[in-house]
């Protein structure tokens, strides 16, 4: 296989990948809710910075009233296509959007399509 067809199917995977996270209603809400954290969860309740850090876990199954177990999967989802990075602090993982890597697969999804 050529360098180019290879970096062709290496393509085609990430955006599936993408198109499989987005295509649950509730990942994409919580997805445009992590563009603007501050006006979506409450920074009261942060216990480290919504921008640099992101949104705990816990405050994100809160405003979905989805099981803990069901958010962490979708969460999971959105990280394996490169939407969302997760930081530990303590026991409570934080989830912020991957801006960088969002305006990438635009941009791939611009050339591919």
């Amino acid at each position: 296989m050529s360098t180019h067809a290879k970096a062709s199917v290496d393509t085609s995977a990430q955006l599936v990948e993408v198109f499989k996270a987005l295509g649950n209603p509730v990942r994409l809400q919580v997805l445009q809710w992590l563009r603007e954290p501050e006006r979506h969860f409450s920074p009261d309740e942060a216990i480290a910075d919504m921008h640099e850090v992101g949104v705990c876990v816990s405050h994100i199954q809160a405003k979905t009233g989805l099981a803990q177990s069901t958010v962490s999967a979708y969460m999971a989802s959105l990280e394996r296509a490169g939407l969302v990075r997760s930081t530990r602090i303590g026991k409570w993982t934080h989830y912020r959007r991957d801006e960088q890597r969002i305006s990438e697969l635009v941009d791939v999804l611009g050339r591919s399509l």
